[in-house]
């Protein structure tokens, strides 16, 4: 696995779930899903810094070709429904002049890559790639370049939207990524364009499903107590809707492996969505709004059937996720590397959730639950 905390995977973290210890197992044996999941992990690993420049240049070239910054500030921010995530026209000159410093503008590229969600994914969608082009015959370098890059790119626009809406990192970045945002969006069309016409159609949908989970999530913020299981389950659109449309444009947006690419990364995003509020929760200290967590733990009024409960919905996802997998064609060259990577988030959630006893943190979360 590719995290920016590397301790979850390190061989003690591994030892202490029956999940790790399956990795550990398939690790000694080289299992084909090991082998097919380290050799895109270190794949990753090397191209990750080409990818970076790729992405530094590109960006550079685009905010130095735009002749109308405070134009496109504004398209941007009626498009997320937002003007939080823009700059004000007196702003726009002096960030501009600023981020045309390729040094500074790599800076701040590096710091939205440094995200799990860009880490863990990156070699998951060269993979869907590779196994959807030899089922397809349609296997292109350039192609494969692309659709992953600008998949990769949309994703990473989640990192500076995240934190200027939430403030609670980068803090001395933020109107940078405001500067920035737009030129991502564009970044990540034109490459996924690439692909034609349905494959951009399909983009277009999931950001606009994103967008929508993201919104949802924000508003719950403000009325945590009421919060029911659809409201949930429409904020959940952000996981769903981006990595399940990845997936499926991975194939070129081609049935039936797109739909069944969609189904498995739709639901392992959402498992893994469960895990990522189970961490967040501890490193805070108290249960993140809105969440499954808090979800559970309102309608218990117990914090610890709280998070009880979110392990099980994750392990629902996660089911669902494995079901796609049993519709995959016979003979399908990445199945074991696709039941490795469903392994590896299993490992992810259960790791996270061993952690809650230890952090002791149970009267803290009680205290600090909304009422």
């Amino acid at each position: 696995m590719s995290s920016k905390d590397q301790s979850v995977v390190s061989k003690e973290a591994l030892m202490s779930t029956k999940s790790g210890k399956q990795i550990i197992k398939q690790g000694l044996f080289k299992s084909k899903g090991f082998k097919l999941f380290n050799q895109y992990k270190e794949e990753a690993e090397s191209e990750f810094p080409k990818f970076a420049q790729r992405f530094t240049d590109d960006l550079l070239r685009e905010i130095k070709n735009d002749s109308s910054p405070e134009s496109t500030q504004k398209v941007f921010a009626q498009e997320v429904g937002s003007e939080e995530l823009t700059l004000e026209g007196s702003q726009i000159p002096a960030i501009k002049s600023k981020l045309e410093n390729p040094e500074i503008l790599k800076d701040r590229v590096l710091r939205i890559l440094n995200s799990n969600f860009v880490k863990m994914t990156l070699p998951v969608f060269c993979a869907l790639y590779d196994a959807g082009a030899e089922y397809t015959h349609t296997k292109s370098a350039q192609m494969r370049q692309d659709l992953v890059d600008g998949h990769i790119i949309a994703i990473d626009l989640s990192e500076p939207m995240d934190r200027i809406m939430d403030k609670d990192e980068d803090l001395d970045y933020l109107d940078d990524y405001k500067l920035m945002n737009p030129y991502i969006l564009k970044l990540a069309r034109d490459k996924i364009a690439r692909g034609g016409e349905e494959v951009l159609r399909e983009f277009e949908e999931g950001f606009r499903e994103a967008r929508l989970g993201q919104y949802i999530d924000t508003k719950l913020k403000s009325t945590p107590t009421k919060i029911t299981e659809e409201q949930m389950n429409q904020c959940y659109k952000k996981y769903r809707a981006v990595m399940g449309t990845a997936g499926r444009n991975m194939v070129l947006s081609k049935n039936p492996l797109g739909e069944i690419f969609y189904l498995g990364m739709a639901r392992a995003a959402e498992g893994v969505g469960c895990g990522n509020e189970i961490e967040d929760s501890i490193k805070n200290k108290f249960i993140k709004v809105p969440s499954w967590p808090l979800y559970y733990s309102l309608l218990t009024n117990d914090v610890r059937k709280g998070f009880e409960y979110t392990m099980k919905k994750s392990e629902l996802y996660l089911s669902d996720a494995r079901l796609a997998l049993e519709l995959l064609p016979k003979e399908f060259s990445h199945k074991e590397f696709l039941e490795f990577l469903f392994l590896t988030v299993e490992h992810y959630n259960q790791y996270w959730y061993n952690q809650l006893d230890k952090a002791n943190l149970w009267s803290e979360f009680s205290a600090k639950l909304p009422r």
